[in-house]
């Protein structure tokens, strides 16, 4: 099992925008043995970095899923609304300790 950590800037007044990509891409984390864990908006947070717009945080059965995930054809399709909308992401990969 991997997780997925994503830190989500965007680009000022492309919530719409990015939201439409997300309509997409959320529901195929599924089809690629995936599972949206967290998907957080934050108001606040301590720290030295800006603040996301959003976080998220998804598991995928093997780095093979996630790859598979990444390479889905339809969400390339929509692409280009998540490069209208967001401004940059931070994403880290990390595995579970027990």
């Amino acid at each position: 099992m991997i997780y997925i950590t994503q830190l989500i800037y965007i680009q000022e007044g492309q919530e719409e925008i990015f939201y439409q990509f997300e309509e997409v891409a959320m529901p195929l984390i599924t089809k690629y043995n995936g599972n949206l864990l967290l998907r957080v908006q934050p108001t606040k947070i301590a720290g030295s970095m800006e603040t996301p717009f959003e976080i998220h945080l998804v598991s995928f059965n093997s780095e093979e899923d996630f790859l598979r995930f990444m390479q889905d054809e339809e969400r390339k399709k929509f692409l280009h609304l998540k490069e209208q909308a967001i401004r940059s992401v931070l994403l880290l990969r990390g595995t579970a300790l027990n």
